[in-house]
């Protein structure tokens, strides 16, 4: 299907609350198979129909799981500059069917290189859509709703681990291989769903402008904003502001090739920015957590895979709860503040729970493991506050339209090498070093936490093009900021595109 065919699929009600909430739904079902990924192979590791089938050891088990990250690096080569030539819906669309036709693959899996032929697949369509979908998100809906749409993006990562914690649950007492192929299957349903929702969602109108569809772009702004009212005066300042902050970069000879992303000391400030969140978040501990619960809860002396597969139940409906929470703190606290606070958390309850993973470990001393168990969910309640709705709303926020796309390609090799580094390395630090290995993580966690406070830049209640301004110190249209106008301070009228008549004179 290309973009012409999509075109004419196109059946976009007339709501702005009813498209934004098709949009944010679309995209974060693309997130929840990403979630739904990470639990269904947790619980895979803990199964012995899985681990005695493909006869795994710590190499392969750590390949088997791993895998889906080397599929992700490669779609941060090549998907951004793909997102900017066919448009940010129709990426999204080939990203879901790819993921489709691998999740038949790892189902049907006969051996470990048919099933991490199918996962690296997997991670290339949903790292695919976690490059699309945030770019998505970002340029199409009202600044308003950008923290909840793109918090909520990451947020459901716990939705699909929460369903995929009680699917592997529920099949854990099957003795064949359907006991982990059937939550295999179970997870292209997403996809599918987000397949059917894409004909009933507008194009991006950043992506409509630069390619000299400003009809096309104005129509989407006023039904994202207005329900269609093109005179209502958010609509032409939202509007104005993409027109000239785009004329200004096709001016500045700012280009969507991968040489931009370097171009400029604000385009390499704006890709470290993105890359950085990628690299802090995966390093921050929470792998271990994520991919090896079972390794984690048999170094702190819980050995019952019934009673690991409960806690896993548990822990996915905790963490869901507790990056709602940020997703609200994020408009309030600020996404630096936030990200601070959050990693600061994480990183007293990781110390924590090597400092009782050491002395607890090996005993049989029940409040010693609950309290171990519980510093466990702390870490990971604190991480999801943070870093959960922050992953995928910090960078597109921060990167302006040139090198968006191709930036948030760059920003998902740095996640997918840096966790396939982490998912493959931590089951042998654990081994090896067992308690050891989260006193280094926690070390490495403080460092970080000074990072983010003498570099990060703060972009809450902005539009995309007033980030300009916190970046390259200057924005670049002459109309009032948006919530200015949302607050009623600034009359439309004395705009000088108001004076000519027409935003499109």
């Amino acid at each position: 299907m290309n973009q012409a065919m999509l075109e004419k699929v196109t059946y976009v009600p007339r709501s702005s609350k009813f498209i934004s909430f098709l949009l944010i739904t679309c995209s974060c079902i693309t997130s929840t198979t990403f979630g739904y990924d990470a639990s269904m192979i947790n619980g895979l590791n803990i199964l012995p129909s899985y681990t005695n089938y493909f006869h795994l050891n710590t190499a392969t088990l750590a390949l088997n799981t791993a895998s889906i990250w080397i599929g992700g690096c490669l779609a941060g080569f090549c998907y951004g500059q793909f997102t900017d030539w066919i448009g940010r819906r129709p990426a999204l669309f080939w990203a879901a069917l790819l993921t489709v036709f691998a999740v038949v693959l790892q189902t049907a899996a006969q051996n470990v290189a048919m099933f991490v032929i199918a996962r690296i697949l997997i991670g290339f369509g949903t790292s695919a859509s976690g490059l699309s979908g945030p770019v998505y998100l970002a340029e199409t809906l009202p600044f308003q709703r950008r923290a909840w749409g793109l918090g909520i993006f990451n947020d459901f990562y716990y939705v699909g681990g929460l369903i995929a914690a009680g699917i592997t649950f529920g099949t854990s007492h099957m003795t064949s291989t359907w006991a982990w192929r059937i939550p295999s299957a179970i997870q292209g349903i997403f996809s599918i769903l987000c397949i059917i929702i894409i004909p009933f969602i507008p194009e991006s109108p950043r992506w409509l402008v630069y390619q000299n569809q400003p009809e096309e772009a104005l129509e989407v702004v006023a039904y994202m904003y207005a329900d269609g009212d093109r005179e209502n005066p958010l609509v032409e300042a939202q509007f104005k502001e993409i027109l000239d902050t785009i004329e200004y970069e096709k001016n500045s000879g700012e280009t969507l090739s991968m040489m931009q992303l370097i171009k400029t000391p604000s385009a390499r400030k704006r890709v470290t920015l993105a890359v950085s969140a990628a690299v802090f978040s995966t390093i921050a501990g929470n792998v271990i957590a994520s991919y090896y619960l079972g390794t984690m809860l048999d170094n702190a002396g819980i050995t019952d895979s019934t009673i690991q597969l409960e806690i896993n139940i548990i822990l996915n409906a905790w963490c869901l709860i507790c990056s709602l929470f940020g997703t609200w703190l994020a408009d309030r606290m600020g996404r630096k503040s936030l990200a601070i606070l959050s990693q600061s958390l994480l990183t007293i309850f990781l110390f924590l729970v090597g400092a009782l993973t050491k002395i607890y470990g090996t005993s049989m001393f029940n409040p010693g493991i609950y309290a171990t168990v519980a510093m466990l969910f702390l870490f990971q309640g604190s991480y999801s506050i943070g870093w959960t709705p922050l992953l995928y709303l910090y960078p597109p926020e921060v990167m302006n339209y040139s090198i968006r796309a191709n930036g948030m390609g760059v920003f998902q090799f740095a996640l997918n090498a840096t966790a396939l580094w982490a998912v493959f390395a931590f089951p042998f630090a654990l081994v090896a070093i067992g308690w050891k290995t989260y006193m280094i993580n926690g070390a490495y966690d403080v460092v970080i936490i000074g990072l983010m406070a003498w570099y990060w830049v703060e972009t809450k209640g902005t539009s995309l093009e007033e980030v300009d301004r916190v970046i390259d110190g200057e924005k670049h249209s002459n109309v009032p900021d948006l919530k200015t106008i949302v607050k009623g301070k600034a009359m439309m009228e004395q705009l000088e595109f108001r004076k000519a008549g027409s935003v499109l004179a």
